[in-house]
């Protein structure tokens, strides 16, 4: 988890998480409860797309580091 997550990330969803389940043990379950949930479910969509960001972004740095290697394979001088 720590590999996509920065440490800022990781207290900002226990955070999250914390208030949602706090405010839903203090308002019940009433009509705020659907204000609270959806509240939850933007957080909840933000941290996973900067997990997918983040993953796409390792993905992205491995493919390049591959592209990279193959050019300096065809522009080094070759021995005959």
């Amino acid at each position: 988890m720590r590999k996509h997550f920065d440490f800022w990330s990781i207290v900002v969803i226990a955070l999250t998480l914390i208030l949602f389940v706090l405010a839903l043990l203090i308002k019940g379950l009433t009509h705020d409860l659907l204000l609270e949930a959806g509240v939850f479910l933007v957080s909840v969509k933000l941290i996973l797309m900067s997990h997918k960001n983040s993953v796409l972004a390792t993905e992205t740095e491995k493919r390049l580091d591959q592209i990279y290697d193959l050019l300096r394979q065809q522009n080094s001088p070759r021995s005959a």
